[in-house]
């Protein structure tokens, strides 16, 4: 008797908390919804404590929303944490 099948939906499941669990090379992504003033700070507290040339960190997206706040993701990579 042959094991069940997956669904496709099933095995991009149990892949991606393989790699959440998995942790080592992987980006790690942290978002943030703040006045554009904090927002700025928040960017250049990121890129003081994890630089560039380290942790390749960088701002993966933003938007300006409708009340003025700014909506960003920061990303890097754990290489020297």
């Amino acid at each position: 008797m042959s094991a069940p099948r997956s669904a496709p939906r099933d095995l991009a499941r149990r892949f991606a908390t393989k790699r959440e669990t998995r942790g080592g090379g992987g980006w790690r992504r942290e978002s943030f919804t703040l006045e554009r003033g904090e927002a700025r700070a928040k960017a250049r507290e990121w890129f003081e404590r994890f630089p560039k040339a380290a942790y390749m960190t960088e701002i993966e997206f933003w938007r300006e929303l409708d009340d003025g706040r700014i909506e960003f993701t920061i990303r890097r990579l754990p290489s020297a944490d």
